[in-house]
């Protein structure tokens, strides 16, 4: 069930990322968009690819690569609103997102760490 809640909010999370990016090109801004839409939307990519895991250290290891793209988008969300490419209610709502993955991430991870001793 968790994961299906996982699996869920990081599609949803991919979606918002991909009109980000489609915002930030249409302000010619590329660099942050280019790195944020690769992050962004890799984490939901890994989540899909641990429910089909090889076994739990596989499941595992895409949990985890998901909880660091991340870690390294919510660093590009913090960026744009610190150079004024997204404003304070866009920020908070993708940061919010941002968070929410990485607590479920963290908590998934150390369930399946705990139930593979």
């Amino acid at each position: 069930m968790k994961e299906n809640k996982l699996a869920e909010l990081s599609m949803e999370f991919s979606v918002d990322i991909i009109n980000l990016v489609k915002y930030l090109k249409s302000n010619h801004e590329s660099i942050i968009s280019n790195q944020i839409g690769r992050s962004g939307t890799s984490i939901g990519a890994n989540i899909h690819e641990a429910q089909y895991a090889q076994g739990k250290k596989d499941f595992i290891s895409k949990l985890e690569i998901a909880l660091k793209e991340a870690s390294e988008t919510g660093y590009w969300i913090e960026l744009l609103h610190k150079t004024n490419y997204i404003d304070e209610q866009s920020y908070k709502a993708l940061s919010a997102k941002c968070t929410s993955l990485r607590v479920m991430l963290i908590a998934s991870c150390r369930t399946a760490k705990e139930n593979t001793k």
